[in-house]
């Protein structure tokens, strides 16, 4: 009888110390998570003022009246309505505005600063759109093209091109799309942009004309006889191509 006691007694003691090892082994875990957390939370409120500190710049500088103001509502809009996203969106986010701010102020900047400037453009875009979406990024750079870090690219070209694709295109139905290729070799940069728009958006392009005059009449001024810009429609499909040969707008500038 003693020795069932004694047995008892020991096997209540088993499972009180257990109990009180995963008590404190599930604080531990819970704790570490809590911390975790509030570091989390920490580096996304410092990312939230590093933006406001940048966006207030821009309005001093009146980088407004260089770039669509929609642009910016869109991309603030995007990352608002997609919070678990929020400071990935928000550090792409930066590197625009930084580009924005200090580089589109000069006249012209490496291809390798504008391809990463529309790189971080299409990823932040790319936010409202549904992991479903049939959506084409593709690029074929060449680092080691004498050009690439080579002040002969004028900064945001690539902006109407990107904008116009997300802006006119039908995310809700089923065959819609968007393409965006970017290439640079031998010293000549093209750009294709495709997607498939909505009824609405084909009858206003019908009317009012594709695509941005005002990136055509900046091209002509910058590049004149060194570019091509091709758009069409057809079928609800959108397409524009832009070529640059900027080697021999290169050569251009040395040697004038």
């Amino acid at each position: 009888m003693d020795g069932n006691y004694y047995m008892i007694h020991d096997y209540l003691i088993f499972i009180g110390v257990f109990a009180i090892f995963f008590f404190v082994t599930v604080s531990i875990y819970l704790f570490s998570q809590n911390q975790k957390f509030r570091i989390k939370n920490a580096k996304l409120g410092e990312a939230n003022k590093m933006i406001q500190q940048r966006l207030n710049e821009v309005q001093l500088e009146h980088i407004g009246t260089k770039l669509n103001p929609h642009l910016f509502k869109n991309i603030l809009n995007s990352v608002q309505s997609h919070a678990y996203q929020t400071y990935m969106s928000l550090d792409k986010l930066a590197n625009v505005l930084d580009y924005i701010l200090y580089e589109s102020n000069n006249k012209f900047v490496s291809p390798k600063e504008e391809l990463n400037f529309a790189l971080s453009l299409i990823e932040i875009n790319k936010i409202k759109v549904n992991p479903l979406f049939d959506f084409r990024i593709k690029s074929k750079i060449d680092k080691f093209d004498a050009l690439f870090e080579e002040r002969v690219f004028a900064p945001l070209i690539s902006v109407d091109l990107i904008e116009n694709a997300f802006k006119h295109t039908d995310f809700l139905a089923q065959d819609s799309f968007i393409a965006i290729h970017m290439e640079l070799q031998q010293g000549i940069f093209s750009m294709k942009v495709s997607n498939k728009a909505s009824l609405k958006n084909v009858l206003e392009k019908e009317k009012s004309g594709f695509g941005s005059q005002s990136l055509d009449q900046r091209l002509k001024m910058i590049y004149n006889n060194f570019y091509s810009l091709h758009k069409n429609s057809k079928n609800g499909i959108f397409t524009a191509e832009l070529t640059i040969n900027l080697g021999e707008f290169y050569d251009k500038m040395r040697y004038s």
